[in-house]
């Protein structure tokens, strides 16, 4: 296990100096960084992605500027709507017209809610038009027959990110909590409730929050991704409550009825009763109330955004609230994100980048499809199931060639209020999700927009998913050496290529339906492995607390494939160097941070720490070991036996 130069509680490194290679590649390589780097005032983090992301924030801002000022430059009738977004999120002085007139109207549908019989016969209007419930619908892949569609039962979440905050000794988790009681019953008083009342509703809704906390499933439990697949019998799941009409929510919102549903949280479903009936109403009331109001306030104008924005900072930690400009792109952003994905991708990403990155994730999954065929503890039958499944992978590169439909059904008023405009918009937004469901998959569709600095794997399509922004230095470049492309953007790649063999892709096939495609033998060999990676990084200190090896092992389990793929596509290239491969590998996971942020990261974050997947997958490496000339005396030296190694 790699315990040394850990991260300090303030989120920079106790020993943050530069260093030599062999007691930390890590601070080796970003030490200087880390003592220099500041964190922004507006951001919880700073480093590698975050780096990227700021760059890509400030060129589409400053093309947003243009175009709010000049329609005319704009040649896209979509890109315009989102202009149009931006414009009015703006416009403090138009919004501050409004100020909480317009939320009033859907504040008033939960109070004049009298009982839970009066709940149970607004559940699905509530639904679809987005208020909190305590149980909801959604549609999605059936996981075990991708092609198709179908309904997936949630419950409600907790106001803090994670069970771990409202531990009894977790003391930022009850800080948090009063700052949330405060932040809320302001925002109550400014709605028109007198502070008496508003205390009341905030303390029901507490108590409501609070009943959840053994129930809802933890970060740790999400990760396990296919344990929320729990098929049940439409006829039995509309039994589950004796105070909601679970069948006329669904048959509503679907316009028909399913025969099975999809259950993510049994537990949950199985204390329905226990959370939501005549005794509880008022707290639950409380808590649809409290949820709603925190959740549009920074739609309204911008005293709004700045009361709630207090509970916001105080959970990351950032110093200040972005600029209301700033904050105006983002919302345009998100809302519209495939449509400024695709501008992003059109200007800023060049055809030459797209077809050189193309042809890397091409060669990565050759050499993917080699280290399998080499593989001494897979069994025959195995390793051809697993080469079916990476010919089979779909790959999606930059950006999208059409942005969906349900764009075209959105337009932005600018005489009304964003609030107004932002309900529209999700009501649009929820009424195509449900209508999927009598509609067969689009395995076309991109999980992520062109200009969001990721990648990612889903299971459920087999495919894998790179958007332009992330394919820049020091991830990629043309002008930097193949190693170091391959320590950057070539580990992205193979990572992602490796989330088809992670402790929950495993468990999907070439299709991306959930099915059981190794021999039990091999998998039970595949557990072991797995096994190791939980406790290589299990109880690492990081940040004044631990690492939690079962909440990152899928994310561990892909860098430790990608890794040891990208650094064999690297040694096949004429200017192989793998000094600089692991130097550039040991870059783009810089990172400074928050203590609240840190906190937030370990409590739900799948991802390891990036310092500490730096250096810990650098020491699985056989290869790191000669290119820097690593001792047993070195910090960075682990012995052999404990190196994993999986893919």
């Amino acid at each position: 296990m790699f315990t040394s130069k850990i991260i300090g509680g303030s989120g920079d490194m106790v020993d943050a100096k530069p260093t030599d290679y062999k007691e930390n590649l890590y601070l080796a390589v970003n030490g200087a960084w880390q003592e220099k780097a500041k964190i922004p005032s507006d951001k919880p983090r700073t480093g590698g992605f975050m780096d990227l992301d700021e760059g890509v924030e400030k060129s589409l801002m400053k093309d947003f500027h243009e175009f709010a000022n000049d329609e005319d430059k704009i040649n896209d009738d979509l890109l315009l709507q989102a202009v149009k977004l931006y414009r009015l999120a703006n416009n403090v002085e138009h919004l501050n017209k409004f100020h909480h007139q317009p939320i009033l109207k859907d504040i008033q549908r939960i109070t004049d809610l009298n009982n839970v019989s009066e709940l149970s016969e607004k559940l699905s209007e509530f639904s679809r038009d987005g208020f909190p419930l305590p149980i909801d619908v959604d549609v999605d892949a059936d996981m075990k027959d991708t092609s198709k569609n179908v309904v997936y039962i949630g419950g409600a979440g907790l106001i803090l990110p994670d069970k771990t905050y409202y531990d009894e000794k977790n003391e930022s988790g009850k800080q948090l909590l009063a700052k949330f009681a405060e932040v809320s019953t302001r925002l109550l008083s400014m709605v028109g409730y007198d502070l008496k009342e508003a205390k009341e509703i905030v303390e029901k809704a507490l108590a409501f929050d609070k009943s959840l906390v053994p129930i809802v499933k933890s970060s740790e439990e999400w990760a396990d991704y296919t344990k929320i697949y729990n098929p049940m019998d439409f006829t039995e799941y509309v039994k589950k409550s004796d105070n909601l009409d679970l069948k006329q929510q669904v048959e509503d919102l679907i316009n028909a009825t399913p025969e099975k549903v999809i259950i993510t949280e049994p537990r949950y479903l199985d204390n329905l009763n226990k959370l939501v009936n005549d005794d509880t109403f008022e707290n639950l009331k409380a808590w649809m109330l409290v949820d709603y109001l925190t959740g549009n306030a920074s739609n309204l104008d911008e005293e709004f955004r700045q009361t709630i924005g207090e509970y916001n900072l105080a959970l990351s930690g950032a110093k200040e609230l972005q600029n209301r400009t700033k904050y105006a792109y983002h919302k345009a952003a998100g809302i519209f994100s495939q449509v400024v994905g695709v501008y992003y991708g059109n200007k800023y990403f060049g055809e030459a980048a797209k077809k050189d990155v193309a042809n890397m994730i091409k060669k990565m999954i050759a050499i993917y499809e080699q280290r399998i065929s080499d593989n001494d503890w897979l069994s025959e039958a195995t390793k051809q199931k697993a080469i079916v499944k990476l010919d089979k992978i779909e790959v999606k590169v930059g950006y999208p060639n059409k942005v969906d439909d349900v764009y075209k059904k959105i337009s932005i008023n600018e005489n009304e209020s964003l609030y107004e405009n932002v309900i529209a918009i999700r009501k649009i937004f929820r009424q195509n999700s449900l209508d999927q469901y009598s509609k067969p998959v689009d395995r076309k569709k991109w999980l992520m927009p062109g200009h969001m600095v990721n990648a990612c794997y889903d299971p459920s399509r087999n495919d894998i998913t790179f958007p332009a922004a992330i394919l820049q230095a020091p991830f990629y470049s043309l002008d930097q050496l193949s190693s170091e492309n391959y320590g950057g953007i070539g580990a992205v790649i193979a990572h992602e290529i490796s989330h088809a063999f992670d402790n929950n892709g495993a468990q999907f096939d070439e299709y991306g339906n959930m099915n059981n495609w190794w021999t039990d033998e091999d998998y039970k060999k595949f557990q072991g492995l797995t096994q190791k990676v939980i406790d290589q990084f299990d109880g690492i200190p990081y940040a004044g607390s631990k690492v939690n090896g079962k909440l990152v092992v899928s994310e561990n389990v892909a860098d430790d494939g990608g890794l040891r793929c990208a650094l064999e596509a690297a040694k096949s290239e004429d200017d192989y160097n793998a000094e600089k491969f692991f130097i550039n590998w040991a870059r783009v996971w810089r990172l400074k941070a928050t203590k609240q942020f840190n906190e937030l990261l370990l409590s739900t974050d799948v991802h390891a720490p990036g310092p500490l997947r730096a250096n810990v997958q650098a020491q699985n490496m056989d290869e790191f070991y000669d290119a820097f000339n690593i001792t047993p005396n070195d910090g960075m030296w682990l012995d052999p036996d404990k190196r994993v190694n999986i893919w």
